[in-house]
């Protein structure tokens, strides 16, 4: 077995996610409709589940650690054009350090489900008040490279609320259009192979107001099975 296998790609010599070739893009996959991604038509969406396939569960293990459990919370901000709020980590952090991120985080033995523990994490990292937060269901478990075993929670926010992020954790916080996210035609795949280990993602590059957002790995390993569900 190759020694890389315990190296994260964000600790690789010179790794930059960005700069890896494209080796396609979904285009030819279908947007979810703007209508589908309004507050109610989720809400109906998890109130009656369809039969459908997520399309990344788990990805190539380099880590021998024992395997954590964890919850992320998927914010879609209640705004005319729903958002997806998104935290970028700071880069002094152990694990996925300077990456796009859910608030989420390790289960702690006082939370009382997948959804508690979300709502904990997400109001420790950036203020989110649970009172403004509606949970509309979780979608299957995701485990990273680095064994953690993730439970996304997806839920609707209110567009009133105020952040007061954790310095330590959080080096910024920002919103990007869900139809943005929901359209295949923004998602990237990409493999990269070091020495003799094979690994590929997508991604979702978004651009605002303010720099270019690489969102990929795990973050957008979810959002694509949140589309699969919507389109399904």
């Amino acid at each position: 077995m190759s020694s890389s296998i315990n190296i994260p790609l964000s600790k690789l010599p010179n790794f930059d996610p960005g700069k890896v070739p494209v080796l396609g893009v979904d285009s030819h996959l279908p947007a979810v409709a703007a209508e589908y991604l309004q507050p109610g038509a989720l809400r109906k969406r998890f109130a009656d589940l369809p039969v459908w396939v997520p399309e990344v569960l788990t990805e190539k293990r380099f880590s021998d650690r024992t395997p954590l459990h964890a919850s992320v919370l998927v914010p879609i901000v209640m705004r005319e054009r729903p958002t997806v709020l998104l935290t970028e980590r700071t880069k002094h952090l152990s694990t996925h350090s300077g990456q796009i991120a859910f608030p989420g985080g390790k289960v702690d033995q006082d939370d009382a489900d997948a959804s508690a523990t979300a709502l904990r994490e997400a109001r420790e990292e950036i203020g989110l008040d649970p009172s403004l937060v509606d949970v509309l269901g979780l979608l299957p478990q995701y485990v990273t490279g680095t064994a953690f075993i993730i439970t996304p929670v997806i839920a609707l926010v209110q567009a009133d609320f105020t952040m007061n992020p954790n310095s330590y954790e959080v080096a910024d916080v920002f919103e990007v259009p869900l139809e943005f996210l929901m359209d295949p035609a923004n998602h990237q795949r990409h493999a990269f192979e070091w020495e003799g280990v094979r690994r590929e993602w997508f991604s979702m590059p978004y651009r605002d107001s303010r720099r270019q957002r690489f969102i990929w790995g795990a973050t957008a390993g979810i959002l694509r099975n949140f589309y699969r569900l919507l389109s399904a």
